[in-house]
């Protein structure tokens, strides 16, 4: 089985990288930015036609948030035009796509748990490219999955969890909001996940599973709640104050609740999924 994995540089593309070694039946592919642009048309039919992946992780995406109100063509460019040349890729090629989605496709103004089929109002340019790649693939094809994920960290890239760190060991005091609420993803446990989803639907190939998910770690906290955890874990001790959303501007507007319903996936794949504490030790 052969997947090639777009993105490969970025948290998720090396998350998969770490766990590869435990799947030796599979040929990974792994590209970068710098071996396969995306937003390159040609470039994503020569790369596929070449290796002719069984399956595609598209974890390549444009994921600064606040950075994306003021480039929005660069968001597009990889999020919109990009998605839909990997998914007519995989079309030409009969390549099962996943899709790595947001939870910033949603506006926040619930307060359970979003479920795949409520209904999509991202506040922004980032989740509003995210959204409208998700509807690049849904006009493309028939056979993907598209999963939205949330607040993703991990060992590799940049990421919160390593901002707090790097915070704390630069100062005595830190802020972070405490009315944001969602729930934290470990990257290496989506990894698992989409492999798990993989490996699924090559052994029951007639099942007709496709469609839109919803997965990060169980349970759900706000950043400030995040970051005392993140400390606590790491025997830090740090002065750390919470304070509301509209004490931290930012250019971009953050949904205020964006945990997601993972019923779907667990039903549909049998997966176990860990609380965000757990995954965070």
């Amino acid at each position: 089985m052969v997947i090639l994995v777009t993105g490969a540089s970025g948290q998720l593309g090396q998350s998969i990288q770490f766990i590869a070694k435990d799947y030796p039946e599979i040929q990974f592919l792994f590209f970068s930015s710098s071996d396969l642009d995306i937003s390159n048309s040609e470039q994503c039919q020569t790369i596929f036609a070449q290796y002719k992946p069984n399956f595609c992780i598209n974890a390549a995406a444009y994921t600064a948030v606040d950075k994306a109100e003021s480039e929005p063509e660069k968001a597009h460019l990889i999020n919109v035009v990009g998605v839909q040349n990997i998914a007519k890729a995989c079309k030409t090629n009969n390549c099962v796509l996943l899709h790595i989605s947001t939870d910033f496709v949603f506006d926040g103004t619930k307060n359970t748990p979003y479920k795949e089929e409520d209904t999509t109002n991202p506040l922004g340019v980032y989740g509003k490219t995210k959204l409208d790649g998700e509807k690049k693939i849904q006009k493309t094809l028939v056979r993907y999955f598209i999963i939205r994920t949330s607040w993703v960290y991990s060992q590799f890239g940049a990421n919160f969890m390593k901002t707090m760190l790097r915070l704390a060991s630069e100062r005595d005091s830190i802020t972070v909001v405490d009315d944001q609420i969602g729930t934290p993803t470990h990257a290496v446990d989506l990894a698992e996940c989409l492999i798990k989803i993989i490996q699924y639907n090559n052994l029951n190939s007639t099942t007709n599973n496709f469609g839109i998910y919803n997965f990060s770690n169980e349970g759900q906290c706000s950043w400030y709640d995040f970051a005392k955890e993140i400390f606590k874990v790491n025997g830090i001790r740090i002065d750390l104050k919470p304070i509301p959303t509209s004490s931290y501007p930012t250019p971009a507007k953050r949904p205020k609740y964006s945990v997601m319903d993972k019923s779907k996936i667990i039903k549909a794949f049998g997966i176990h999924i860990n609380s965000w504490q757990k995954s965070l030790k």
